[in-house]
């Protein structure tokens, strides 16, 4: 049986409230993070979230919890090969 840790990261969540802001679950990793975009590895691919003014309310890897306030414009699931390109080729394509 898996640890509590491992169940917790396994699962993966979106809460988006009035586009201004979101909340994951099961993130393994900030890719990359300013305030017009947001990479994030989660348990479900690679999330690249699309916005202004984003700012990081909450980090929390160890419980993969990540809180994100500012507009959210996008949000984008990239598939595994997709993901292998650099980073401003997968902010711009």
């Amino acid at each position: 049986m898996p640890r509590d840790e491992e169940l917790l990261i396994s699962g993966h969540r979106l809460t988006l409230e009035s586009r201004g802001q979101l909340s994951v679950s099961g993130v393994t990793e900030v890719g990359s993070f300013d305030e017009t975009a947001a990479v994030l590895e989660t348990a479900q691919g690679t999330l690249v979230v699309r916005g202004s003014e984003l700012h990081m309310d909450k980090l929390d890897l160890e419980s993969g919890e990540v809180r994100l306030k500012g507009t959210v414009d996008s949000l984008i699931y990239e598939d595994n090969a997709a993901s292998r390109g650099s980073f401003f080729e997968r902010l711009f394509r």
